[in-house]
């Protein structure tokens, strides 16, 4: 099968067909490579279906020639936003057109009247931002705002967290202009239903009403049955065609058709105030059960949303840093679930009311916190916006949370978001676990509680089949379950390739022959994403599956300690099938990841499209070698290694840790490059070249030299490289400062101690001037200095790695092992200790070694807050400004970074809200990168440094990133060591030599 799939991969399209054609007529990216489409065959469901090709169109226009020559060749068209839909609605064999990169912008604003029109790529969170400044915003928030477009929206009918207040997509569609399938450009909006006074052609008004004369005939049987909850998004909305609904609105009828019906150009939407005040109560019940039912009664209060976080979300979510200090904060002892309910009046006053209200609620209804466990619980009251915020993100990555099982089973969407009445809720929840536990499987619930819609996911492995046919008898028993209690069977997610075979048991034969009807009158020929709605095939159709029958990853040879995860390489499989395309590295602001798609917007150059590529890769889908291959060094040629996606992916793609595997592999293939060579092995020449600076550094200054290492290196012309000094820094033989002072490690780093000594000198200073008796070790061997191996992982040169940081553990496990600190200045050298150390050595010295490393800023601030730092600072400025380092920013080490410069006095800190700063390491002084890199600092971070005014500081921590800011606005850029040391001179510290220390024998 996996031979198969890899023919199917491989297949390529005659130059002179429909490749050709759109590339003749589309200066937008026509794909159609194997490595590509691959890339486009799943969205965030259990599907994957290989496209013909894909096409990323430049304007509108394009988009809609590219519609009508992939009709001309008999076609199919997919619509594609950030291809984040859980049931496969955005996969097809046909031509997949992704709006997301360039058809994204707000045509019009009318603050006033509250409306906006948008082109269908832009993402939500996008909009919001823009819509911000003019104190509005579009309500519809769902948990992939930040990467949702509103096209996919619309084609969803999605619905938020808060449509108990602000409705449905549909309920905020005004109009929407589309083409048909043969090209009819109209617009979809409100119509009287004799459809006089409207200006409209001949063909749309024909089209127009054949639906209204439908919705007259069918109204009797749409309104006995249609689903009576909020929360109904499968099929199509024949209700808003009925004459109940005069005068009508065209637009709600592509709303949740999912791309099947017309290709949507504009949409209109209808916008409304931000919310000014939020309090919530995080309600907690030592039963599901209890939890459940109750939520009928809250709702009574009329909060904006009551959402759901069940016992093994909250247990996930404690082993995840970024959410653990936001539930320790909200959650109390140890709930089976908590309903957190949200009031977000204008007035704050009336807020804190209906809080206390809710208090008053859950004890009327028998809880409290002293109650045996049926009955405990309570409410943790939250007021603060910055926790309100962080219990926000982390119900907004609730799905992802639960998929972050390192297990081949997952939780998987299939009755993803049911819906039913509430007064159903607890009992309709109850027999769903009966039914998964009578399939031998349990589930994850979250989300909203307050529409009866939860997000409930049995955990299965989807590649056994007897999971398969568990997944099939399931559904079947859950929706059955629906049908009786009234509600639908679709409440958030709409139908894709998931539900839609099941339409005529939810609404009957008569209605989904009506569905036919209205897509056989929009789309004769069947171009728009077929299969989804009417016509679709069987849910588990193996063949439409992520992993087909036969799909396996053969034995690979890694590197790297993959060991937490199942599968073949040690475990890599189960690490690169962890990505389930939710599409959290495609946001484009907040947090790091992801630098590369922030500066491209390509599929190939996210986190998530890389992941894709290296499964379809190992798994023998691309072809033999794959993994080696030049399509794959240039899919993973804009990655930085900043290591974001391993904190702020919510599944923990570590695309950093897999990059090095790529490149190892690739090095044993392929052999170095000379630029490899040049930067891998840079700690064992640093010597050498710095005593011979001056012939070192002649490239520099020769414009030849600087084209001749492009030409035979790849190493940017444009770009000075660091400098090589003769007077680099060397240890003193003893250690410094106060000889019965608290011992501390400085790691001098082979960037700090080849090109920046002066920083080195100051974190002594500092560090002595504190108190402490600083160790710097030596190399047991005696010869060149320590060093983590940082660039020769940057090479994939794995092993040299590993025997540096052999003799590295050789020298500080002594000191490591009686639990002294390990402190370093460069973030990716000192965090290597943490991270990479663990995937080469397990043994204890290592460990040992990764437990006590710390960055100097870490350091600092856990001595300031144990009351043992005592440094005499002065006053050096008003203002500094920071960017921090992507490395500290994934290991939580930034934080420390702002809290040390608070210590100056009268230093105001601004931190930088920036992504990676685009040199990383060696990647900047690339010249096929070169220009991604100052793309991705001129995003924010070289806009940010430049406004800055002459007397502000300018402090980052990273050798790489204070080279970018310089090369891009020459400005000097400090460590944070350094402004340290000046704040001790200006409170006129002693300049006399540090007094030295004996080194202990025992270190």
């Amino acid at each position: 099968m996996a031979a198969e799939v890899a023919g199917k991969a491989r297949e390529s399209t005659p130059k002179d067909g429909l490749e050709a054609r759109l590339a003749r007529e589309i200066t937008g990216d026509v794909l159609f490579d194997a490595f590509s489409r691959g890339r486009y065959a799943t969205d965030a469901s259990f599907y994957q279906i290989v496209p013909y090709g894909a096409v990323v169109p430049r304007s509108m226009d394009e988009a809609l020639r590219a519609l009508a020559i992939a009709r001309d060749d008999g076609r199919k068209v997919t619509p594609r936003g950030g291809g984040t839909s859980q049931c496969g609605q955005t996969v097809n064999d046909g031509l997949v057109v992704d709006f997301s990169k360039h058809l994204n912008r707000i045509l019009s604003l009318d603050v006033e009247g509250r409306t906006c029109v948008v082109e269908p790529g832009i993402v939500l969170d996008d909009l919001n931002r823009q819509l911000k400044k003019h104190g509005l915003w579009f309500p519809v928030d769902v948990s992939t705002a930040s990467r949702a477009t509103i096209g996919g929206m619309a084609g969803n009918n999605s619905c938020g967290g808060r449509s108990l207040r602000y409705g449905t997509m549909r309920d905020n569609t005004l109009s929407m202009e589309a083409a048909l399938a043969d090209g009819t450009l109209g617009r979809f909006g409100e119509v009287p239903r004799d459809l006089s006074d409207i200006d409209i052609g001949s063909e749309a008004r024909a089209l127009f009403r054949d639906m209204l004369d439908l919705g007259a005939r069918e109204a009797d049987e749409i309104a006995a049955r249609f689903p009576q909850v909020q929360r109904r998004v499968g099929g199509y909305n024949l209700d808003a065609l009925t004459p109940r609904n005069a005068p009508n609105n065209m637009a709600h009828l592509l709303v949740g058709s999912e791309g099947t019906l017309a290709f949507t150009t504009k949409v209109e939407l209808k916008l409304w105030p931000v919310i000014r005040n939020k309090a919530l109560g995080v309600c907690h019940f030592g039963s599901f059960y209890e939890a459940m039912d109750a939520a009928q009664h809250l709702v009574k209060l009329k909060p904006i949303a009551v959402e759901l976080v069940d016992r093994t979300m909250i247990a996930l979510g404690r082993d995840i840093a970024m959410f653990r200090p936001v539930i320790s904060a909200a959650i109390k002892g140890d709930p089976d679930a908590v309903l957190v309910v949200e009031f977000a009046e204008e007035d704050q006053a009336d807020n804190l009311t209906r809080l206390k209200q809710l208090g008053e609620l859950m004890a009327d209804l028998g809880f409290g916190w002293s109650n045996d466990k049926r009955k405990w619980g309570g409410v943790v009251e939250i007021v603060e916006p910055a926790l309100q915020s962080g219990i926000a993100d982390f119900r907004a990555a609730g799905l992802n949370v639960m998929m972050s099982m390192k297990q081949e089973g997952k939780p998987v969407s299939f009755v993803e978001d049911c819906a039913v009445p509430l007064p159903h809720l607890a009992e309709y929840t109850a027999r769903l676990n009966e039914v998964f536990a009578r399939h031998g499987t349990s589930g994850t619930m979250y989300a909203h509680a307050s529409e009866g819609c939860l997000h409930v996911r049995p955990v299965l492995n989807l590649k056994l089949e007897k999971d398969v046919k568990a997944m099939r008898a399931i559904a079947e028993e859950a929706f059955a379950m629906v049908r009786e209690y009234k509600g639908s069977h679709s409440g958030e997610h709409g139908d894709g390739l998931v539900r839609s075979e099941f339409h005529e048991t939810m609404f009957g034969e008569r209605l989904v022959a009506d569905f036919r009807e209205i897509k056989q009158r929009f789309d004769p020929d069947g171009i728009l994403n077929p299969g989804k709605i009417v016509d679709a095939p069987k849910m588990d159709d193996r063949s439409l599956f992520r992993y087909k029958p036969g799909y396996r990853v053969t034995e690979l040879k890694t590197r790297l300690d993959w060991s937490a995860y199942p599968g073949a390489g040690g475990g890599f499989q189960g690490a690169v099938e962890m990505c389930n395309n939710n599409g959290a590295c495609r946001k484009l602001e907040g947090g790091v990841m992801c630098p590369s798609y922030r500066a491209t917007r390509n599929e190939k150059d996210v986190t998530r499209g890389r992941a894709n590529t290296l499964r379809l890769a190992i798994s023998g889908q691309l072809g033999p070698d794959a993994l080696t291959s030049d399509e794959m060094m240039e899919t993973m040629k804009l990655c930085v290694s900043c290591k974001a996606c391993r904190h702020e992916c919510p599944t923990g793609v570590d695309m950093a840790k897999m990059k090095i595997e790529v490149l190892a592999a690739r090095a044993a293939s392929h052999g170095l490059t000379l630029r490899d060579r040049l930067v891998g092995y840079l700690p064992r020449y640093a010597g050498i070249a710095s005593r011979l600076a001056p012939l070192a550094n002649l490239r520099n200054h020769s414009p030849l030299l600087r084209r001749l290492l492009e030409r035979v290196a790849g190493i940017s012309a444009r770009r000075a490289l660091p400098a090589f000094r003769s007077d680099v820094f060397v240890p003193p033989a003893n250690g410094v400062g106060p000889e019965t002072g608290r011992e501390v490690v400085l790691f001098a780093d082979t960037f700090n101690r080849t090109y920046e000594r002066e920083n080195l000198e100051a974190a002594l200073r500092v560090l002595a001037a504190g108190g402490y008796c600083v160790h710097l070790p030596t190399p047991p061997d005696g010869r060149r200095p320590l060093c983590c191996g940082r660039t020769f992982l940057s090479a994939g040169l794995v092993d040299e790695a590993r025997v540096e940081l052999d003799r590295l553990v050789a020298a500080f496990a002594p000191f490591a092992v009686r639990g002294v600190p390990i402190v370093g200045l460069e973030p990716s050298c000192l965090l290597t200790l943490r991270d990479e150390l663990a995937s080469l050595r397990r043994d204890g010295d290592a460990s040992a070694v990764g437990a006590h490393a710390l960055t100097f800023e870490e350091f600092l601030v856990r001595e300031a807050e144990a009351g043992r730092l005592q440094l005499p600072l002065g006053a050096i400025g008003d203002k500094a400004v920071v960017h921090g380092h992507c490395h500290q920013k994934s290991f939580g080490a930034f934080k420390p970074v702002e809290k040390v410069l608070r210590l100056v006095p009268d230093l105001k800190v601004e931190t930088i809200e920036s992504s990676c700063c685009g040199m990383a390491g060696a990647f900047g002084y690339g010249a096929e990168t070169y220009d991604a890199s100052i793309e991705m600092a001129e995003l924010s971070l070289l806009p940010a440094i430049r406004r800055a005014d002459q007397t502000t500081l300018i402090v980052a921590d990273g050798t790489s990133c204070r080279h970018q800011i310089h090369d891009g606005t020459q400005r000097e850029a400090l460590h944070v060591a350094r402004v340290l040391a000046m704040s001790l001179d200006r409170a006129k510290t002693s300049s006399t030599p540090l007094p030295v220390a004996k080194e202990p024998s025992h270190g």
